[in-house]
């Protein structure tokens, strides 16, 4: 979009945060906040479309987070320690239901109302 009313494509790839009509159009066609929007002109450059790659960067950095890499130790020790299983288990329910931290919670949760408890021998049965 150009920031000056003059004919000519030569800025309209750039953002100018200094026009506030600049700043709402642009807030919403990348669907953020201006705030949002102003953090990212001063980490990507004014470029629009280095704005939008660093956008989709961002939301697959999110997207990331809830998902675990088997290739790393320390993911897979991080999990097996959060969900309280061994290593060998949380990658058995990586397999099973894929990568989500969600769906493997959910998965060994299941599993682990499912698993039958060991049948605790009496003292009486012990004597015989």
């Amino acid at each position: 979009m150009a920031d000056n009313k003059k004919r000519g494509g030569a800025d309209r790839g750039l953002i100018a945060l200094s026009e506030p009509y600049e700043v709402a159009y642009w807030s919403k066609k990348f669907k953020v906040t201006p705030a949002k929007l102003k953090a990212a002109v001063s980490k990507a450059g004014r470029s629009a479309k280095n704005v939008e790659a660093y956008f989709k960067l961002q939301k697959h950095k999110a997207a990331d987070r809830a998902r675990i890499a088997l290739s790393q130790p320390y993911e897979v020790s991080y999990w097996s320690k959060k969900f309280k299983v061994t290593p060998a288990r949380l990658k058995a329910a990586i397999k099973a239901v894929g990568h989500s931290s969600k769906a493997v919670g959910a998965h060994l949760a299941k599993a682990k109302r499912k698993a039958p408890k060991k049948a605790k021998r009496s003292a009486k049965k012990k004597a015989a």
